[in-house]
């Protein structure tokens, strides 16, 4: 279906869980907007010192791809939340309720299973780097299990958003993938 989807944002209702959770998948998705902004601004300021001033520049572009790449994956609990990953919502409308619900739950399940994978396997990386003292092999040398952080922290938060959106449509706080019954 190309087109708007009829899927808002995953709804808490007045669950307190449900609350917390969507406050700090907002906070998160506020943070990795912060930090798109500082690489905008990392990035004319690289420009300005190259091209207006000439000089070299030793930090920016590390920069720059550590916290892009941080937004993205700080940022993933927020995109969940507002339903905003891709997903084809063509095969869940053409289902009967119960069939739509059972399939939500098999789904969001199995994203649970996959994000707790990549959240161990993430921590065990940034560990890794922070026990080692790994730095960048660059002349600024950071700390790599700085930005190597952002790996479990976003499939933390993200993991933490999944099973709220489980507990969600199981309880019937929300709907499966946010579609109202046909």
């Amino acid at each position: 279906m190309a087109g708007h989807s009829t899927a808002a944002v995953a709804h808490a209702g007045n669950n307190p869980f449900l609350r917390l959770v969507a406050a700090i998948s907002t906070l998160a998705g506020w943070c990795a907007a912060a930090m798109i902004v500082v690489a905008v601004a990392i990035t004319c300021q690289m420009i300005f010192v190259r091209f207006v001033l000439n000089g070299s520049t030793i930090w920016q572009t590390e920069a720059v791809i550590y916290l892009v790449i941080a937004a993205t994956l700080v940022g993933l609990p927020y995109v969940q939340r507002l339903r905003g990953h891709v997903n084809v919502d063509l095969f869940p409308l053409s289902l009967a309720p119960r069939a739509r619900f059972v399939l939500a739950c098999l789904t969001l399940t199995a994203s649970i299973v996959i994000v707790a994978v990549m959240l161990y396997y993430g921590f065990e990386y940034w560990h890794f780097a922070w026990a080692r003292g790994w730095t960048s092999d660059t002349v600024w040398g950071v700390r790599l299990w700085i930005p190597y952080l952002s790996i479990p922290v976003g499939f933390g938060l993200l993991l933490l958003q999944l099973v709220a959106d489980l507990y969600a449509v199981a309880t019937g706080v929300d709907k499966p993938f946010g579609l109202e019954d046909v």
